[in-house]
């Protein structure tokens, strides 16, 4: 038999505790079991929350002043919450409140402790255009009024999962820049990369991650060509910089489905793909949300 590795052995541990704390439960159908994929929480990490509850009515919560929005699963036999740690969220101890509601009124509150582990990003240095960081006076209206656009799109997801099983790469191509690298231009401190960087080339197909709704489909100042998709529940994922868009706002698309062209319109240096994954205002790393194995959920 093979030895445990220590990061192994720790992941195991964090899983049965919670097991272990609602297992008294089991009997009576309330809920008896609370899990955490991936077990240790990242910062900009994606998680996919479990309650085991078969007879309760609905479930909700909230985890670092988000809401948390269940659905039941596959199964019937549990609930399910994709959520996740902002790349920059406050690393240290936080607490997941979950609510279960049984059909007779009763409700069970849960609160567990969570524990928010640093990631080792990396930090790249670049010598670029002032133009690239610096946009023109006569930019600024722009930019502003595509800022309240965007916020005005997050704010309203729809209050459904439109999701189904895990989510795929959107393009065949190599990553070139990994989601949380800091980055520094012309000696300054400028940016976290929130999202994944892919090697396409200009014309390369561009497809949706999972199935879901276009929320916005247009040209941007610094996005380029952007196309954003609504996976409802507060999740999006945003495909920009491309060469052409051949969806349209209000379209519901499926996993898979072809949403543009890979193209270097917007403030880019070359052509490539940046993919970003948007939960509640967090940006999670799109790396890790492909390995999550959701098949389970929905």
């Amino acid at each position: 038999m093979r030895d445990l590795k220590p990061d192994s052995i720790l992941r195991c541990v964090a899983a049965a505790a919670w097991a272990i704390a609602l297992a008294p439960n089991a009997a009576s159908g309330q809920p008896r079991e609370v899990t955490l994929s991936p077990a240790i929480v990242v910062a900009g990490a994606p998680e996919l929350i479990r309650v085991s509850a078969p007879s309760v009515a609905t479930v909700d919560g909230d985890w670092m002043g988000k809401k948390l929005e269940f659905f039941r699963g596959r199964s019937g036999h549990a609930w399910f919450a994709l959520a996740g740690a902002d790349v920059e969220a406050p690393i240290g101890a936080s607490t997941l409140h979950i609510s279960a509601h049984m059909a007779n009124g009763a409700a069970i509150d849960l609160s567990r402790a969570i524990e928010i582990h640093p990631a080792h990003y990396r930090t790249t240095s670049l010598t670029v255009a002032p133009k690239f960081v610096e946009p023109g006076l006569d930019e600024l209206p722009r930019i502003k009024a595509e800022a309240e656009l965007k916020d005005k799109i997050f704010s309203a997801s729809a209050p459904e999962p439109l999701w189904s099983g895990s989510f795929v790469a959107p393009v065949r191509a190599a990553p070139t820049d990994s989601f949380g690298t800091r980055r520094v231009f012309n000696g300054k401190l400028d940016s976290v990369h929130k999202g994944m960087d892919f090697r396409a080339r200009t014309g390369t197909a561009v497809r949706a991650g999972n199935s879901g709704v276009v929320v916005l489909a247009r040209p941007l100042y610094y996005e380029g060509n952007c196309v954003v998709i609504d996976h409802g529940f507060g999740l999006y994922t945003v495909s920009m910089h491309l060469s052409r868009i051949d969806v349209h706002e209000g379209q519901r698309v499926l996993k898979g489905q072809r949403v543009g062209l890979s193209g270097e319109t917007g403030r880019v240096t070359g052509p490539h793909l940046h993919w970003a994954v948007r939960w509640d205002g967090a940006y999670l790393d799109p790396a890790k949300l492909l390995r999550l194995n959701l098949a389970a959920a929905r």
